[in-house]
């Protein structure tokens, strides 16, 4: 009945403010195609394409099988991260337990988007990417080797990964790479452009019915549904404050609903555990601002 509810409320704010709801769609399709697609979808395929290359046999130890997921999943952007862990699932390299572990370790923005978009055009200064970059991925290799320590701890250890059958391997795996991640593209741009929309609609909304900050209001709120442009907001109307950089932050370790759907999307196929994501992604809240100020 709730569900229900919000949903027909958030339809009827579509009916009556079609023109902001129009340029929020805009402005998420517009950051989509300059700020995520030119820099995670090459990196998607190759991934995919990598994972779906047949091996002789499966690693034995662990530890390499954990480095490979950290390896892939944590430099090549969202939802990479969870795109790597669930296509080791099916692969046999990793167990339903251990998934849910990676899942939340292996989950960190591409260093070109950080680089590129946040570092080069809304801090001006790669230099200042490079350390925003450093302070994320302290704290996942942190968060990652406390995720070894429980799977070591717990009964990890006793549960196998289910092999795959081989004789289901693919004869084209760079073709079956293009064709998955094409799905994968059409996950995150969907995503995006939908909860861009709906952060303009509700910000337009609260403005109009309370008496508030529009560059806060609208900066949290997009921060909330996308953070691609919350990050963006946040570079409109706090450019100049010294808490800039660290709001930056925290606004790319929550990610923003948009990408959290993404992720729990992609882990269903997988029946991956999201307690540790979860867990994972307050972590970093708290700790990346805090590590970018010491580095700074």
């Amino acid at each position: 009945m709730i569900n229900l509810i919000i949903i027909w409320c958030l339809i009827i704010l579509f009916i009556l403010q079609p023109g902001i709801a129009h340029d929020g769609a805009v402005a998420g399709a517009q950051l989509f195609m300059h700020a995520l697609l030119p820099y995670l979808l090459p990196y998607i395929i190759l991934t995919q394409w990598l994972l779906k290359i047949p091996t002789e046999s499966r690693s034995p130890k662990s530890w390499k099988r954990y480095v490979k997921a950290y390896i892939l999943g944590s430099f090549g952007g969202f939802p990479v991260g969870a795109v790597t862990v669930t296509e080791m699932v099916k692969n046999g390299e990793l167990s339903r337990r251990e998934s849910g572990y990676l899942l939340a370790a292996c989950h960190a923005p591409g260093p070109m988007f950080i680089l590129g978009f946040v570092g080069t055009e809304l801090f001006g200064n790669t230099m200042s990417g490079w350390k925003l970059l450093a302070a994320i991925h302290i704290a996942n290799i942190i968060f990652f080797l406390l995720a070894l320590l429980l799977m070591r701890n717990s009964q990890t250890k006793r549960e196998t990964p289910k092999q795959k059958n081989n004789a289901k391997t693919s004869s084209s795996p760079l073709l079956d790479s293009i064709r998955d991640s094409t799905n994968v593209i059409i996950l995150v741009a969907t995503t995006v452009i939908f909860f861009s929309a709906l952060g303009n609609v509700l910000t337009s909304s609260i403005s109009s019915a309370f008496t508030v900050d529009l560059g806060i209001t609208k900066t949290l709120l997009l921060a909330i549904f996308e953070m691609t442009s919350g990050v963006q907001s946040a570079t409109d109307h706090f450019f100049t404050s010294p808490v800039f950089p660290f709001l930056i932050a925290a606004i790319i370790s929550m990610n923003g609903l948009s990408i959290h759907m993404q992720v729990f999307v992609i882990a269903k196929t997988a029946d991956t555990p999201l307690l540790p994501y979860l867990i994972s992604r307050l972590w970093s809240i708290i700790t990346v601002p805090f590590i970018l100020y010491l580095i700074l």
